[in-house]
């Protein structure tokens, strides 16, 4: 059985858990997730909540290839109020904070009891953040991406594509447990460093990933490798990720990452009832 440990408190994971994304940019790649203001903020933490949700993914910073990036201070400066404000409004929620700074990081979770570290650049934009993590004993997910969401595009080429990012997991969980880090969450990264093929590829593939025998994070919400392959937009990708994260359960996911909760929600109570029935 897969677990995490937060504060203490073993969450099991053998019923898949749906992270539900507060993005606290205006720039982020889909319009429908930004929000600004402190009642867009609670409405959507409360709208994930009440949709099923039992995580929630708060991130300042865009990850989309033509987004300006902040440095640790203009980070901190979009994220501690907001974190402020959702831990005091829901003060028993799974908060995770996306950020690739340490400093970022140690104060969301000193401060604002932040429970998870998702860190998109596997610890490769801070070489602070791996000790650090480990110094605050909380889960930590570890994804891949090459380069910077600016140049990632420019690092698709790999001698032996699945391979190589075996070895990426398998070299940073190495260090991380070196370091004390006990809950590893593995995200492999769609749409970071890969092509539209690659990422298909990936998702056929997925199964290889138990190999670490941590949980597996998906976070396919209404990305490029959807709405590129079917000429659409961003907006328009909802039916194309439940198909996605369908497959990805399938394939033994833990955690969702995504915009629509609901929906991902009901994907996960439509594969639960396939296994519990299936004789």
């Amino acid at each position: 059985m897969k677990t995490i440990n937060i504060n203490g408190r073993l969450i099991d994971l053998s019923t898949p858990r749906v992270m539900g994304i507060v993005n606290i940019t205006p720039d982020s790649f889909f319009s429908g997730s930004r929000k600004g203001s402190d009642s867009e903020i609670v409405e959507r933490c409360a709208q994930i909540v009440r949709e099923g949700g039992t995580m929630i993914d708060v991130g300042a910073q865009s990850t989309s290839p033509d987004s300006r990036l902040l440095d640790a201070k203009e980070e901190a400066e979009r994220l501690m109020p907001a974190l402020k404000l959702i831990r005091n409004e829901f003060p028993d929620l799974i908060l995770s904070v996306d950020t690739f700074y340490a400093d970022v990081a140690k104060e969301a979770v000193e401060e604002y009891g932040v429970n998870i570290i998702n860190d998109i650049s596997g610890g490769g934009m801070d070489e602070r953040m791996f000790p650090v993590v480990g110094q605050l004993n909380v889960p930590y997910i570890l994804m891949h991406m090459r380069g910077t969401p600016q140049t990632m595009q420019q690092f698709t080429h790999y001698d032996h594509f699945i391979q190589d990012l075996l070895f990426y997991f398998s070299e940073r969980k190495a260090k991380l447990n070196q370091l004390g880090v006990s809950d590893v969450i593995i995200d492999p990264g769609f749409g970071f460093s890969k092509t539209i093929s690659q990422n298909y590829e990936l998702m056929a593939n997925l199964k290889y990933f138990h190999i670490f025998e941590e949980p597996i994070l998906v976070g396919i919400s209404r990305k490029s490798m959807i709405y590129k392959l079917l000429d659409s937009t961003p907006e328009k990708s909802l039916n194309g990720t439940s198909v996605l994260n369908t497959v990805a359960l399938l394939s033994g996911t833990d955690i969702l990452r995504v915009h629509d909760v609901k929906e991902a929600v009901e994907c996960v109570k439509i594969i639960e009832k396939i296994r519990e029935t299936d004789t």
